[in-house]
């Protein structure tokens, strides 16, 4: 957890890392995003069907969360993209964030989905 907190307060904070994510990783973030809404459309009706929930944030910032994990471990190139832990960990919880709340349209549920995806991550490091 402080890895997180310090790459994130030394870089100016969450603000700095998710606004270069969009410029500086490709296509990455939206995989995995498009891989979340593949999943919502699957398992949750659609975009805006879900009941904004702890257990569909769960549901939905984990699975998200365990794919972009998966592709970083499949495609290790993927990691050249970015510089750093911080960039990779912001990716991950923004594409989980971001997917969660197209799924119940609720901007905490995906605030919600973002912090759950941190939290995945400490347990990892």
């Amino acid at each position: 957890f402080d890895q997180i907190w310090l790459g994130s307060y030394m870089s100016g904070g969450v603000g700095f890392t998710q606004y270069a994510t969009a410029a500086y990783t490709d296509n990455i973030l939206d995989d995995f995003t498009q891989y979340g809404v593949d999943y919502i459309k699957k398992h949750h009706g659609g975009i805006g069907k879900a009941k904004a929930t702890q257990e569909v944030v769960n549901d939905i910032a984990t699975e998200v969360n365990l794919y972009g994990m998966e592709q970083y471990e499949e495609f290790p190139t993927a990691l050249e993209s970015h510089f750093g832990g911080s960039q990779r960990a912001s990716v991950l919880a923004a594409a989980s964030g971001i997917t969660t709340s197209l799924a119940t349209c609720n901007s905490n549920a995906g605030l919600n989905g973002w912090y759950l995806s941190m939290l995945m991550q400490q347990g990892r490091l």
